[in-house]
């Protein structure tokens, strides 16, 4: 008994939604070669988690408080390299893709389709393969590479809030021109009139 519970694939499952995450947890419980050792609704909160359980696999959501998935993938990656990690998420964004896959995920997949091949990719990654919604793959591929710089990013991100050049260069310890020269590339770069314009257009492309 002792000998078929090491062959166990070990699964952290990280969602911020209670009922999705002891949903995923109840499913992938039922598979005989799967076992679900932890459970966590906080994106900073993974880390260490990881760190007392060592699974084998972690399931990461994106949108997660305190720190999103595409930023715990790579944290993750650097604290515990052994560990593999799907990207599993309601939105099917190229940008997003792109930089899970930066960040060091070997697999991606959206919400919507069924555990049973969530079950499979699990298996897949910790045989060393990469699993990827082909969908969004060939999305990704045809959108290109994301066009907005770190310091862009982070700007748009001060500004989803309606802060001023003024409140974000406080913010990000930067000065008021420079903060409009961000903005101001962010908007050419988006192809749009204004900040809230390439906000919105940076979100729907996965880029933020």
């Amino acid at each position: 008994m002792e000998e078929d519970r090491e062959k166990l694939i070990r699964v952290l499952i990280a969602e911020d939604q209670a009922m999705m995450r002891g949903a995923l947890a109840l499913l992938l419980g039922l598979e005989s070669d799967i076992d679900v050792v932890a459970e966590v609704g906080d994106g900073d909160a993974v880390v260490a988690e990881a760190a007392a359980v060592r699974p084998d696999v972690a399931l990461l959501d994106i949108e997660m408080p305190n720190a999103n998935g595409l930023d715990v993938c790579a944290r993750l990656r650097d604290a515990q390299p052994d560990c593999q990690v799907i990207v599993v998420t309601t939105f099917g964004r190229p940008g997003y893709l792109r930089r899970a896959m930066e960040s060091g995920a070997k697999g991606f997949l959206v919400k919507d389709g069924p555990v049973e091949g969530l079950a499979d990719a699990i298996r897949s990654v910790t045989a060393g393969r990469t699993v990827i919604d082909p969908e969004l793959a060939s999305a990704a591929l045809s959108a290109g590479p994301n066009p907005l710089t770190a310091r862009e990013r982070d700007v748009l991100r001060a500004a989803a809030d309606g802060s001023t050049a003024v409140q974000i260069a406080r913010t990000l310890h930067l000065s008021d021109s420079t903060v409009r020269n961000y903005l101001s590339s962010a908007i050419g770069k988006t192809q749009t009139q204004n900040r809230m314009a390439a906000i919105n257009v940076a979100r729907g492309n996965g880029w933020l």
